[in-house]
């Protein structure tokens, strides 16, 4: 079985047509897998419902228990991309023995449709999840990192790895 957290993040935010807000309703997660038509044994699980910028140390520390207490060995969390290096270092830190955790999440909601990078970045955490060692690592933009060798480029917008950038470049990455 592979265990699913969502925590929340763009993948699961709705548009408010009104307001022009983004906000939280329910998970996309069960549709997703329909649409998908995965057949896969899995178990969804919400554990929360927060963007990342807002996250806090006692949501990863409900996001670590989680991940501890399931029987699962491949684990699966839908994250906000702004902190999801955080919270896969706080993973990683906890060393939790025989478990692929995979943290994955999307730059655009999958309730804007075609346009949104969801369904592609969820399947692919799907795979990775069941072919890596043990270990934390996010995956996006098709690709899979090791928890402290990725950083968010905050101009493009994808992930990139560090683990060989020189400090100049790595600066470009975060800025």
């Amino acid at each position: 079985m592979i265990q699913i957290f969502v925590t929340g993040g763009t993948f699961d935010k709705e548009y408010n047509l009104i307001t022009g807000e983004l906000f939280f309703k329910d998970t996309h997660l069960p549709r997703m897998f329909d649409r998908g038509r995965c057949t896969l044994d899995i178990d969804i699980k919400t554990l929360m419902m927060v963007d990342s910028l807002e996250m806090t140390d006692a949501d990863r520390e409900i996001i670590l228990y989680s991940c501890q207490k399931s029987q699962a060995t491949d684990i699966i969390i839908t994250h906000g991309t702004d902190r999801m290096v955080e919270t896969a270092k706080a993973l990683a830190e906890a060393n939790i023995p025989g478990k692929t955790i995979v943290l994955t999440g999307a730059m655009i909601p999958y309730a804007f449709g075609n346009s949104s990078d969801g369904f592609f970045n969820l399947g692919s955490a799907l795979a990775f999840a069941q072919v890596l060692d043990p270990g934390v690592y996010i995956v996006m933009n098709g690709r899979y990192f090791l928890w402290d060798q990725v950083a968010k480029n905050r101009k493009t917008g994808n992930f990139e790895e560090i683990r060989q950038q020189t400090g100049s470049d790595l600066q470009r990455i975060l800025d």
